[in-house]
C-alpha cells in the first residue's frame, strides 16, 4: 500500500519502468521545484516528491545512483532533502550511568549509499575526567517520526481517478464568464498524480506521527576534546531511540584542580603541609583515575605520573600528568613549635658549635676569610 504511495505521488503505475521514475521524479522538480515555482504549496509538494522518490529506491526497485538524480549525502539541486523534517528534541537531560552500552560515537558523518537520515543534533557536557577514560552516556528527548504507512505524504491511494481533475491531475483555470483561461494548476486533491486519495487514518493526513519519546545509550570513547563531534549511526539504534543519526558535540566543563595541555599533559598545582615535605611524608594526590600516593623528597616539588595525564589522540595511550606541590608553613608558630624548631635547629650544631653538615661549615670558614681580610 505504501509502495502504491510512492508510485502514485510521481503520477505513475506500480508498474512503471526505472526509466519512467527518473523522468517522471525529473519532470515533477522542474515543475514544483521552489525556485522555479513561486506557489505556497511549491515547497511541501517538492518534498513529497523526493519522499516518494526515495522511497521507491529503497523499497520499489533499485535505481542506479547518477548526476541526474538526489542520492545520499550529496543532493542533486532538484532535491535538496528527501525528508527536511528535523528531529524535535528536548534539552540534554543530566545523562544517569548506563550498565552497557548500545552504541559507540564515532567522528565524522555516516556514509550510507542508502536514503538520507535524519540528522538529530545534540550535546553533552563531560567532566575532565569522563573524557580522559571514556564514559557512557544516556540521552533522552523527543522526537517526531515520518508515518511509514503513508511515506509522510498524509493520504493513501484509492482505486479509481481522482473525481475532481478526473485523472489527469491538473485543473484549468476559468475566466469570469467560466471560459477555460489556458492555464492549469495541480489538483489539491490528488496533488497533481491523477489517482485517488483518502486521508491517511492512521497519521490524519499529517504525514507525521505524535511526539515520542527516546532513550539512547551512547559509548563516548577516551580522550575526546571540547568541540569534538561525534556521530552514531541510525541504522544501528534500537527501536526505543530516534530513529535518526546523531551528532553529538563534546563540551568538557572547567576542572577545579587539572589544567589540561594540548600535549595530554594535565597539571595539578598543589599545597601541603611544610613540615610534612621535611619530612619525606607521603601523601595522597589527585588524578583522574582517583587519589594515588605520592612519596615526598625534601628536596624535590615537582613530581611526574607517567600515564597518568590525558590521551593526546582519541582512544590513545594517555599523557603525564605534573604535580607542583607549595610547601604551607604556618604563619605563626605555636609555643610547642617554636620548641621543637629549636631542638631541631640545635641537633645541626656540633660539639664545637660548628655546624654538622660540611656544606654549612665551608660556607662559614669562607665568610670568615672574606671577613678577616676585608
Amino acid at each position: 500500500m505504501v509502495i502504491d504511495n510512492a508510485f502514485a505521488e510521481l503520477g505513475l503505475a506500480t508498474d512503471a519502468t526505472e526509466r519512467e521514475v527518473k523522468d517522471a521524479w525529473r519532470r515533477l522538480a522542474s515543475q514544483w521545484h521552489p525556485d522555479r515555482n513561486a506557489s505556497a504549496e511549491a515547497s511541501a509538494r517538492m518534498q513529497r516528491i523526493n519522499q516518494a522518490f526515495e522511497y521507491i529506491r529503497r523499497n520499489g526497485r533499485p535505481l542506479p545512483a547518477s548526476s541526474d538524480e538526489p542520492t545520499h549525502g550529496e543532493p542533486a539541486h532538484d532535491a535538496p532533502d528527501a525528508d527536511t523534517g528535523t528531529a524535535r528534541e528536548a534539552p540534554p537531560d543530566e545523562a544517569a550511568s548506563a550498565s552497557s552500552a548500545n552504541h559507540t560515537a564515532d567522528e565524522g558523518t555516516a556514509a550510507d549509499a542508502g536514503a538520507p537520515r535524519r540528522l538529530l543534533r545534540r550535546k553533552i557536557k563531560l567532566t575532565l575526567e569522563e573524557a580522559a577514560v571514556g564514559c557512557i552516556k544516556v540521552l533522552r528527548g523527543k522526537v517526531v517520526d515520518t508515518c511509514t504507512d503513508c511515506a509522510g505524504v498524509g493520504s493513501r491511494v484509492m482505486a479509481g481517478h481522482c473525481a475532481a481533475c478526473g485523472g489527469s491531475g491538473n485543473l484549468q483555470k476559468r475566466s469570469f464568464f467560466g471560459w477555460s483561461a489556458g492555464t492549469a494548476t495541480a489538483c489539491e486533491s490528488c496533488l497533481g498524480s491523477g489517482a485517488g486519495r483518502a486521508t491517511c487514518a492512521t497519521c490524519d493526513g499529517n504525514g507525521k506521527l505524535p511526539p515520542r519519546n527516546y532513550r539512547l545509550s551512547v559509548r563516548i570513547p577516551h580522550g575526546v576534546r571540547h568541540g569534538d563531534l561525534l556521530h552514531v549511526d541510525g541504522r544501528r539504534v534500537r527501536a526505543d531511540g530516534p530513529n535518526a543519526d546523531v551528532e553529538i558535540r563534546v563540551e568538557i566543563e572547567a576542572h577545579d584542580l587539572f589544567q589540561l595541555g594540548d600535549d595530554g599533559t594535565i597539571r595539578c598545582d598543589m599545597p601541603i603541609d611544610g613540615f610534612a615535605w621535611i619530612a619525606n611524608r607521603t601523601i595522597k594526590v589527585p588524578t583522574v583515575s582517583g587519589l594515588q600516593t605520592l612519596q615526598l623528597k625534601r628536596d624535590q616539588l615537582a613530581y611526574r605520573l607517567e600515564g597518568q595525564g590525558f590521551p593526546v589522540q582519541r582512544r590513545g595511550p594517555r599523557g603525564d600528568q605534573v604535580i607542583t606541590l607549595t610547601p604551607i608553613f604556618p604563619a605563626r608558630f605555636s609555643t610547642d613549635q617554636q620548641i621543637l624548631l629549636d631542638q631541631l635547629s640545635a641537633t645541626g650544631l656540633g660539639a664545637d658549635g660548628e655546624a654538622v653538615d660540611e656544606r654549612l661549615r665551608a660556607w662559614h670558614r669562607g665568610l670568615r676569610a672574606w671577613e678577616k681580610n676585608r
